[in-house]
């Protein structure tokens, strides 16, 4: 079972639709026990991410995904919630994250050229470092392979944890891992049949004791 944990911020339904499509079992949900029964957690995220910290704290899930990832299952952050699992964001002020994920959240507008329209919307090609093993959750993908991109801030200094980058007038990050903790800026539930791919894969990950 998928638990796609709900804290009042994020595109839910779609994405269960999404993992319902490839076959996957998920619920919507802020229950610690279901949490605990499920075998992969997902944490989605649109907004701002002080409002979302503040949300996921509110409803105890700050300390619930830090205890679901400390036990070794897979855990995705999509979007904001990607940027949720870094250890800071400078998005309207400094808010501390979940610190899963080395690095912080900083504007994109500090590292693109002028005049490139914010927020960066649409479709733009994954490119994955050729130093070190690719990321399971895109062991089926070739290279450039486009996703759906919806964002203002983007991680910086992932300290050897981005996993894949996109070009947008400079490279951005556009996912991350640390051990069971996995990210993405990117929408995978918006991104077709690539995106379904990286679900699919996500989906088979096994927990590490």
């Amino acid at each position: 079972m998928i638990a796609i944990i709900d804290y009042g911020v994020g595109n839910l339904f779609s994405l269960k639709s999404s993992l319902g499509a490839i076959g996957e079992e998920a619920v919507v949900t802020r229950d610690e026990s279901v949490l605990d029964r499920a075998d992969h957690i997902i944490l989605p995220g649109v907004g701002a991410f002080g409002d979302a910290v503040e949300k996921l704290r509110d409803t105890g899930m700050f300390q619930a995904v830090l205890n679901q990832a400390a036990t070794g299952k897979p855990v995705l952050g999509i979007c904001l919630g990607m940027q949720l699992l870094f250890e800071k964001s400078f998005e309207y002020g400094e808010h501390a994250g979940l610190g899963l994920i080395q690095g912080e959240v900083r504007d994109i507008r500090t590292v693109i050229p002028r005049g490139l329209a914010v927020p960066h919307m649409g479709w733009n090609g994954l490119h994955f470092p050729k130093d070190k093993a690719r990321s399971p959750i895109f062991a089926g993908l070739e290279e450039g392979e486009h996703v759906y991109f919806v964002h203002s801030f983007a991680g910086f200094d992932c300290k050897g944890q981005c996993t894949a980058t996109t070009e947008y007038g400079a490279e951005l990050t556009a996912a991350v891992q640390n051990g069971n903790v996995y990210g993405t800026q990117f929408h995978p539930e918006k991104s077709g049949e690539t995106g379904l791919k990286i679900l699919k894969a996500f989906c088979r990950l096994e927990g590490k004791a």
